[in-house]
């Protein structure tokens, strides 16, 4: 009998003797080809693409029986396969059209099988080469972008890359990303890649029921029932404490809970074994009974009075109320000129990051080890240490790869399951999350029950904001308590209020955890009260653009807080760059209207607005970064930056303000990613914090080294420092410091003499310290904030993130379907570090935006994948205009502030805005899918005869 076979990457493997497995497994744990991703399992998000005879196909549903004496490519065979593998490659990495990189490699082996077959011509063909892999970070448009040049042999874009000797400073710089090459290749490990060959895996036992008491039977019995199986763990092996959450006093998440279950799909057991078996069981013969409880869904139904209580704690199922007071709104109100009042909601939103939640754990002599995807390695060491009982240091978390956060990996999540079961167990553990798993225990963004109220006079002045806002936070608290405390000092907008009375709560109900969602609570804030703003300026009969910029908060302003604004506001400069394209979309979007054909009447276009202010950071509570750089003996610059990259580009832009507060090219930066045992605590990846404040914190460093040089060496402040193989020295006084000092110095050839080394210091005679370094700084940067009182008055946060975006759409009258055809986004983002990496951010917020305001919606218990949650496809995202102001804060690098979150707030506002303009009809809940919009016009008279009934 003829040998069966597979060829990969041009090398023939036996078929494997079960031909029912998947493709993907055997590339990933046969072979070890972990380039190819698992996202969902099901075929819905092509995570997992691979080319089969020149076909794309989904590895996670090909059983290798139709892959018998074919040949198969997958991304790190990909050069070599493929006439255009190697420059799609590039062309990636030239257009930043990488941001996490987990659906990079779908995205390469989708685009490289339509391109060597001829079937990209121009930029349609270029979307349905890649209409088959989802993508959550980029927005498409710049993947887009190199498919297209590269299907049509454009000419190739170049990277950038890191300035050479004589060629300036890093920042400002569009920088290609320093950690590119290995998303393009394959190389780089998320949580499942680098899972050790002997793991033991691990398995939740998960409730059925939303809210409901169990008991458990016989673990012991059950184990030795199913060869393979090494034990079960429940609570009651939870060395230490039982609880985790975000702010110690709010913890209330259980490991695993001793006896009732507060959401559907919680874990209540974990089960460790080998692989195969672990896979094999069917859980439903697990011993466990259970006795369902009545649970609340609502908002409305938990704060009823005799509602069952999520947390005995907790009156009326009130996790936290935020308030900010300013003036006496209601008789500001009563008096006003011009009044108007809406209703709002929204639902819960999942992140549906493309990287299901994965890591692995062990035991490394007395310290337990973790390595997963996380947005917070520090807060997670300090909660896994309370969680096991020990001292911090006997804890390290090692950060993989992010595929996608956006808040959702701030929370542990698979963590304490492996710290737990690696406390225990004498093998390495690992825990692979299915897409139901994810969606299920992971946390979404706060759906909203608003009722807002505004009032102007009669020559169109702010005078008075009044806002009740109630924001369901699930079954924890998770960040409940930061939505809560947010969303008041964001609910007046970027505007100037003298009378401000506003109010949010965090409700519990029996639902999956509401916690971080790329804008704590102002992006579905945002949608209720920038919609107000545009009636209360027709109310008032003005221009929605100019109602705004007369009304708009400029330096030397006072917020309702009663925080002085410094001169880090650029909302009317982001105004004024929108004025003209304002006005010519309005007047395209008339012209439309008014020509349509008798066929098309049912197609209407509007152009809607919406502006936004951000903090920056946490609120009013303290939120410290420390960066350390050293230098060792052999003149090698060390930079430790604990900076969780998620695929916003920290990884990068850090070492670029890191790079020009020393003087050197970024090339001589080794760098040293996040790990507790390795870096300092940078914090969270959350609250568009890291440029601003992390990058701070590398500023200060590499100003504070060279201070130091300078110091040993008694030079002036003016002299540049210059770095060399075993020695650091400084030049001539008011010599200019630039890149080719440092080049030429280390490489050892002769140095200008306009540039003549003064003074040298050998650094393998200095002292080392505790890190092996010669000479070393390290500096923390907290920024200046001061907690509100009972009545909201403080300094929340150090700066502010100021915009406004402009959407044009087209809406269906017959079948309410919306299409966005343009968003244009201005965005005072202080200083541009990275150029295109902004942009970067911004395209994937407006996506993420897109998606907010027409189609996502989490159902509990419903629609946990990613076939009945929808997602923006390549399709589905406008073009985008990205207009970047500065206004540089004098406390951020180089003046820089964030943009992560930011770049999503105004997006879903804009957009229900467009809507209203297009046609009459006020969208007041989100997401507004078809039967939204449709309900919206029957209810403002704008219904439109369907084309069966005329």
């Amino acid at each position: 009998m003829d040998e069966r076979w597979i060829e990969v990457n041009g090398r023939r493997h036996a078929l494997p003797a079960d031909p029912a497995r998947t493709a993907i497994d055997f590339l990933r744990e046969d072979l070890r080809l972990t380039g190819t991703k698992v996202g969902c399992g099901q075929g819905d998000c092509g995570s997992c693409t691979i080319v089969v005879d020149g076909e794309p196909r989904y590895a996670c549903v090909t059983p290798v029986a139709q892959l018998d004496g074919r040949r198969v490519t997958t991304v790190e065979g990909l050069p070599a396969a493929s006439p255009c593998g190697a420059r799609l490659q590039q062309a990636l990495l030239a257009h930043q059209a990488v941001q996490c990189g987990f659906c990079t490699p779908g995205m390469l082996m989708a685009a490289s099988a339509a391109i060597d077959a001829g079937e990209v011509r121009d930029r349609a063909s270029a979307c349905a080469a890649i209409d088959g892999v989802l993508c959550r970070c980029t927005g498409y448009r710049k993947i887009v972008d190199a498919v297209l040049e590269v299907g049509t042999g454009a000419p190739a874009r170049a990277l950038t890359p890191p300035p050479r000797a004589g060629e300036g400073i890093a920042v400002g710089r569009p920088l290609t990303r320093l950690d590119g090459v290995e998303k393009v290749d394959g190389s780089q490990q998320f949580g499942a890649d680098g899972i050790p060959p002997d793991s033991l895996y691990l398995r939740a036992v998960r409730s059925p029921h939303p809210h409901a008491r169990f008991v458990l039977g016989d673990l012991d019995a059950y184990v030795r029932a199913h060869p393979g199986l090494h034990r079960v763990l429940t609570h009651a092996d939870v060395p230490g404490r039982n609880v985790h959450g975000i702010a110690p006093a709010y913890a209330d998440q259980p490991v695993l809970p001793a006896g009732e279950v507060r959401h559907h799909l919680e874990a209540i057991a974990l089960i460790a074994g080998e692989r195969e078996a672990v896979a094999a069981l069917d859980l439903s013969a697990f011993p466990v009974e259970w006795e369902p409880l009545p649970a609340v869904f609502s908002i409305e139904d938990a704060a009823r009075a005799g509602a069952p209580l999520l947390h005995p704690q907790r009156a009326g199922n009130l996790l936290v109320e935020g308030r900010v007071l300013r003036g006496d709104a209601a008789a500001a109100i009563r008096d006003a000129a011009h009044v108007v009042t809406g209703r709002f909601s929204s639902s819960f939103v999942e992140h549906a990051y493309l990287e299901p939640e994965a890591g692995w754990a062990r035991r490394v002599g007395d310290t337990i080890e973790v390595h997963s995807p996380t947005q917070a390695p520090h807060p997670h060491r300090e909660d896994l240490a309370r969680v096991l009982g020990v001292a911090e240091e006997r804890v390290r978390v090692v950060p993989t790869a992010v595929g996608g956060g956006f808040g959702g990996k701030l929370d542990m999540t698979v963590q304490p399951l492996l710290a737990i079961a690696a406390w225990h167990l004498d093998r390495p553990v690992a825990i692979v999350f299915t897409r139901e798993e994810s969606m299920a225990s992971s946390t979404k963004r706060h759906p909203a029950r608003i009722v807002s109220t505004m009032a102007a006079d009669s020559d169109g002045r702010l005078r008075a904001v009044e806002f009740d806002g109630d924001y369901n936070t699930g079954a924890f608290a998770s960040w409940g308590t930061a939505v809560a405390n947010r969303v008041p000092v964001h609910a007046g907008g970027p505007y100037r209020l003298a009378h401000y009375a506003a109010r949010a709560r965090a409700i519990h109900t029996h639902i999956t955890p509401a916690g971080a969602f790329r804008g704590f609570g102002v992006p579905q804030t945002t949608m209720s009260q920038e919609q107000l703003i545009d009636e209360l300026a027709l109310k008032a009969g003005w221009d929605p653009l100019e109602f705004r910029a007369v009304n708009a908060l400029r330096p030397g302003d006072t917020l309702p807080t009663g925080q002085l604004l410094d001169d880090s506001v650029g909302l009317i400069e982001c105004l004024d760059a929108l004025r003209p394209r304002w006005a010519e979309a309005r007047s395209r979007a008339a012209e439309r209207n008014a020509a349509a054909p008798a066929h098309l009447l049912h197609l209407r276009h509007g152009v809607g607005m919406a502006a936004f202010f951000y903090g920056c950071g946490n609120t009013g509570t303290p939120n410290p970064s420390t960066v350390r750089i050293g230098l060792r003996p052999d003149g090698t610059l060390v930079l430790h930056q604990g900076a969780v990259d998620a695929g916003q580009g920290s990884n990068t832009v850090i070492p670029q303000i890191a790079a020009d507060a020393l003087g050197v090219p970024i090339g001589r930066l080794h760098i040293v990613g996040p790990d507790t045992h390795l870096t300092p605590d940078c914090g969270r990846t959350s609250a568009s914090r890291q440029t601003f404040v992390t990058g701070r914190a590398a500023f200060l460093a590499g100003t504070a080294l060279r201070r130091r040089i300078r110091g040993l060496l008694d030079a002036p402040e003016d002299a540049p420092v210059v770095f060399g193989p075993g020695w650091v020295g400084v030049g001539r006084p008011g010599a200019v410091l630039d890149a080719s000092i440092a080049m030429n110095a280390t490489t050892g050839t002769t140095i200008d003499e306009d540039h003549e080394v003064i003074a040298r210091l050998s650094l393998r005679e200095l002292p080392l310290d505790a890190h092996g370094y010669a000479l070393c700084a390290e500096e923390r940067f907290d920024p200046p904030t001061r907690s509100l009182d009972i009545t909201g008055q403080g300094r929340p946060y150090a700066t502010y993130a100021f915009g406004a975006q402009m959407a044009e759409v087209e809406v269906d009258l017959e079948t309410g379907r919306v299409r966005v055809r343009r968003v244009v986004a201005a965005h005072d983002v202080g200083r541009r570090v990275n150029p295109t990496l902004l942009e970067g951010q911004i395209e994937g917020a407006v996506a993420q935006g897109v998606g907010l305001a027409l189609m996502e919606q989490y159902l509990p218990g419903r629609n946990n994948n990613l076939h009945d949650y929808l997602i923006p496809t390549v399709h589905d995202v406008p073009e985008v205009e990205t207009l970047f102001v500065e206004a540089p804060t004098p406390i951020g690098p180089y003046g820089a502030k964030g943009i992560g979150e930011p770049a999503l707030v105004p997006t879903a506002a804009a957009i229900l805005n467009a809507i209203h303009h297009a046609t009459g009809a006020r969208v007041r809940e989100a997401p507004a899918t078809p039967e939204v919009v449709l309900r919206a016009l029957a209810a403002a008279g704008r219904s439109f005869p369907r084309q069966d009934a005329r």
